[in-house]
């Protein structure tokens, strides 16, 4: 179950835009346009599809150290001085649906950027199944990677067009864990949407930290959006650290949908559950707009 998983380690620096690929990236050259293997079978009568009509879309290149990160760009077309929204995915990678969630936000006026943050470690998208994905891929991505590999995708974001005083970071599972630290870890972030998102775990080199851990010194507002019935993130730990941010004066908020569980704003998958998943993500562009992204 993803919901288990967690991820951690060094740093690097961002550098400019670049057009060439690694031996990495010929798996990656068009992110967000099947769906992971270890997905499958589908819920096609659930799945959303937003179009690319007004839209510039598809994937870039941003050079980080020595390696080449591939990153799904959505945005309003020939726009430009926009709010910027960091889309961080599951354990999955960047396959459709995080794209399309990308898409959902370039139509709502941001420039909207999903980076494959697994890329060193291989393709997400291809590993067959759960187990092979975590053992293989997410238990050896570090923690520091991901967020050298965010704040590359910053600085390319304030090079190409995009507003940075007005930046905003949303994450799916995997992807809601990596919110809240990133949240705590760029001071430039305004606010986040974290979609049940871990907030503990045991520690180790790959994952020194949780959100428990750094929610005594995080400042920025981080909406968490959980289901009652997730098995894998127990209401304990949403209200250990709810304890926490309130004991730190941080105004981030929780909403707990009582007949949710894990992952229920996957469109894609058994789990979706459609009014909840809804309700999320008015809930979420709320949150965005009050807190000065949008």
């Amino acid at each position: 179950m993803e919901d288990l998983v967690q991820d951690g380690s060094s740093l690097l620096p961002p550098t400019a835009l670049s057009d060439g690929v690694d031996r990495r990236d010929f798996l990656k050259v068009a992110l967000g346009t099947g769906f992971a293997a270890a997905t499958l079978p589908v819920m096609a009568q659930h799945v959303l599809k937003t179009d690319s009509k007004g839209l510039t879309e598809g994937t870039i290149q941003i050079k980080v150290g020595a390696q080449t990160v591939p990153v799904y760009r959505a945005q309003p077309e020939g726009k430009s001085n926009l709010p910027v929204i960091l889309v961080v995915s599951e354990i999955f990678g960047v396959h459709e649906h995080i794209a399309d969630v990308a898409r959902r936000f370039a139509k709502q006026g941001y420039l909207a950027l999903a980076p494959e943050l697994f890329v060193r470690q291989g393709d997400a998208g291809k590993e067959p199944d759960m187990a092979s994905l975590i053992k293989n891929i997410i238990s050896k991505t570090p923690d520091a990677q991901v967020m050298g590999d965010l704040d590359a995708t910053v600085a390319w974001a304030k090079a190409n067009g995009g507003d940075v005083t007005r930046l905003g970071i949303t994450g799916f599972c995997w992807g809601g864990r990596i919110t809240w630290l990133y949240s705590a870890h760029n001071p430039q972030v305004k606010a986040g949407v974290a979609w049940y998102g871990r907030l503990v775990g045991e520690k180790n080199s790959i994952n020194p930290s949780h959100p428990i851990d750094i929610a005594p010194t995080l400042k920025v507002p981080v909406l968490g959006l959980y289901g009652g019935k997730d098995s894998g993130i127990p209401q304990e730990s949403i209200n250990q650290m709810k304890a926490a941010l309130a004991k730190a004066g941080n105004t981030s908020e929780f909403v707990v949908y009582p007949d949710a569980g894990h992952a229920f704003h996957a469109d894609y998958r058994p789990s979706y559950v459609e009014k909840d998943a809804k309700d999320g993500w008015t809930r979420a562009l709320a949150w965005f707009k009050a807190h000065g992204v949008a």
